[in-house]
């Protein structure tokens, strides 16, 4: 007798179910826990992190997340207007910035911030507020690149009739621009802002490349060390529960806002 196409659905997704809890039993069993277990959750090595993973790693993590994100979307703001003006020269230096910076990989941006336009300068990278700092500038560069298109993408999905609107009111070009096409733009990319600033959350561990001090160390630097020094993973353990902790709510509020767009569309 033939199945429906129902019953047919149905096996399929009882034999990925039953894959899968196989694969989850077969690593469980596999696995050697008497020897990972105090590699990765030592509660010794635990306690001596706590509580400074928290107020150090993490509070700088987050610090640097805020001012790489609040930085890079000022600047994003101005390129992605700059790349939708008449103005030939304006298009022209705002696409030349952010396909520069979205080429670059972030890592070597923050490098060539940090080191090398203080050697090009002349100035001493302490004068320019030291390397952690000016690796700080590059994230913010390379953020404000991808944050641009994100911007203009938004800024171009609000209809064209808001404009006209706005201009048989008599409102200047600048006037519509910022009290009419943007704030309408930033509601549509709010998702995806939310996802650069969880992806800059994590990018905040390339800052190790520009040094630290123990009071500059975000999570990743501060649980790389701290595991070295105990050689145990433990921390690293820690860091990545961390993020998860921060990570999690974010792309979960990111969801839920689309569902919510979706929606009222």
């Amino acid at each position: 007798m033939a199945l429906r196409r129902t019953q047919k659905q149905k096996l399929y997704r009882y034999a990925v179910y039953a894959v899968l809890i196989g694969l989850a039993v077969w690593a469980a069993v596999t696995t050697d826990w008497s020897r990972l277990a105090p590699l990765l959750f030592n509660g010794e090595v635990a306690a001596k992190m706590l509580p400074g993973i928290i107020t150090t790693g993490l509070v700088n993590t987050l610090w640097f997340t805020a001012v790489a994100f609040l930085g890079g979307l000022l600047l994003g703001i101005l390129l992605a207007l700059l790349k939708m003006s008449s103005i030939g020269p304006f298009r022209w230096i705002a696409t030349a910035w952010i396909e520069l910076f979205r080429g670059l990989p972030a890592i070597l941006t923050i490098y060539a911030v940090a080191f090398i336009v203080p050697i090009a300068s002349g100035v001493r990278a302490q004068a320019l507020g030291g390397p952690v700092v000016l690796g700080l500038i590059g994230l913010i560069l390379v953020a404000s690149a991808y944050m641009a298109e994100t911007i203009r993408a938004g800024l171009q999905a609000v209809p064209k009739g808001q404009t006209e609107a706005a201009r048989s009111l008599g409102m200047s070009p600048m006037k519509t621009t910022f009290w009419i096409i943007v704030p309408q733009g930033f509601r549509i990319i709010i998702p995806p802002m939310t996802n650069e600033f969880v992806l800059l959350l994590k990018d905040t561990s390339l800052l190790f490349i520009a040094g630290s001090f123990i009071w500059s160390k975000e999570l990743t630097t501060l649980a790389r060390d701290a595991s070295t020094q105990n050689a145990n993973a433990t921390p690293l353990v820690m860091a990545a529960l961390l993020y998860l902790i921060v990570t999690i709510p974010l792309t979960r509020f990111t969801a839920y806002l689309e569902r919510r767009m979706a929606k009222q569309r």
